[in-house]
């Protein structure tokens, strides 16, 4: 089966409530939805052009990868983190043309390329009171993409999905504040770690589409702010 069918049942498992095993870091992720803001981020996935995978393990497809960000590290909310594409809903817009819309202002992608698969269940970011739906597409017609504003982003890039699966960059990060510690799944992966909202919601997806692989989640690394 490839990896679009794989991302196209997901969305009617979850259209359905057929998930039989939601992931328990994506049920944690709550908010009080009376006063949350609505927000949307693009989890787009397609085929590397020229650039080939780094790992030769027989993981997912050598050239399936997916779009990700890293924040400005001048911004006042999460700097620095890697994310995917996307932010606040706009007035009446629906998830999907929220979605479509910042990815076209963040990343310069062409959205007439991508083949929009359908939306997952809203999860919390409690830490900006958001409200987020994570809309899946296929990159049916990839453009090419860039940073659009450096005030915003530091980097855009396509990341293997085989090099975010293998153990070996694979990692739990912990942080500290106010004298509490916070852990999430992450990917160490092309000098970047994707951890916190993006990493709880990649380890989810990979379970739920039964592309996880078994990792040392006692492997731990501290991020520093």
């Amino acid at each position: 089966m490839s990896a679009r069918q794989d991302l196209i049942d997901l969305v009617r498992r979850s259209d359905s409530g057929d998930v039989t095993a939601p992931n328990t870091a994506w049920a944690a992720l709550t908010v009080d939805e009376s006063i949350a803001r609505k927000a949307a981020v693009l989890m787009l996935f397609g085929v590397l052009d020229d650039v080939p995978a780094v790992s030769g393990k027989p993981l997912a497809a050598a050239d399936l990868d997916v779009l990700l960000l890293e924040r400005a590290h001048t911004l006042g909310s999460h700097p620095g983190q890697v994310a995917f594409p996307g932010g606040s809903i706009d007035g009446d817009e629906t998830p999907v043309a929220a979605a479509l819309r910042e990815a076209e202002e963040e990343t310069g992608l062409d959205s007439a390329g991508v083949e929009v698969l359908g939306v997952l269940q809203e999860l919390g970011l409690a830490r900006s009171n958001f409200l987020v739906t994570p809309v899946l597409g296929w990159w049916a017609s990839p453009s090419p993409v860039h940073v659009v504003d450096y005030a915003e982003s530091a980097q855009v890039f396509r990341i293997p999905v085989r090099d975010l699966l293998d153990p070996a960059n694979r990692v739990t990060a912990t942080v500290s504040r106010d004298g509490r510690t916070f852990s999430s799944p992450a990917f160490a992966v092309s000098g970047v770690l994707v951890w916190g909202f993006t990493g709880i919601i990649l380890d989810g997806l990979f379970e739920q589409l039964g592309w996880a692989v078994p990792w040392d989640r006692a492997r731990l690394h501290e991020v520093a702010f």
